[in-house]
């Protein structure tokens, strides 16, 4: 404590179970600031995944399939992640099966950007398909 005093630094304690406790002079608030930078920096570099959605409806035409295919493509060539999802409205869920051709069609077309995270699942009036972008090498 006293050498820890003598040069203007704290005693900070590393191992308190060992025998003798393990201690090391150092500027501990200096320690702390560097520390947190390094978790800002890190924080920093970690990627942030966005979600995008696309909308189709049971009898989508080929125009719109394609216009919302390029839009598609363009979000997991970015790198985000795409939640496409047919949305039954009042009675077209009797069209569940066309809205599942037109999410496997999609998954299929998209192949070489993305993989399908989850096939397309019916929740409530929504049927939903999640792709993830494949990593660049």
């Amino acid at each position: 404590m006293q050498m820890a005093e003598q040069q203007e630094l704290d005693l900070v304690e590393i191992s308190p179970n060992a025998s003798p406790p393990v201690c090391k002079i150092m500027d501990y608030g200096k320690f702390l600031y560097e520390q947190k930078k390094r978790e800002k920096m890190l924080k920093a570099k970690s990627a942030q995944i966005t979600v995008k959605e696309i909308r189709f409806g049971p009898q989508t035409d080929e125009h719109d399939y394609d216009f919302k295919k390029k839009n598609a493509e363009k979000f997991l060539k970015e790198g985000s992640k795409l939640k496409a999802f047919v949305f039954f409205k009042g009675r077209s869920i009797i069209y569940k099966e066309q809205g599942q051709i037109l999410l496997l069609r999609l998954a299929q077309d998209l192949e070489e950007l993305g993989k399908v995270e989850s096939m397309p699942v019916l929740e409530g009036k929504r049927m939903i398909m999640y792709i993830a972008p494949k990593k660049k090498k």
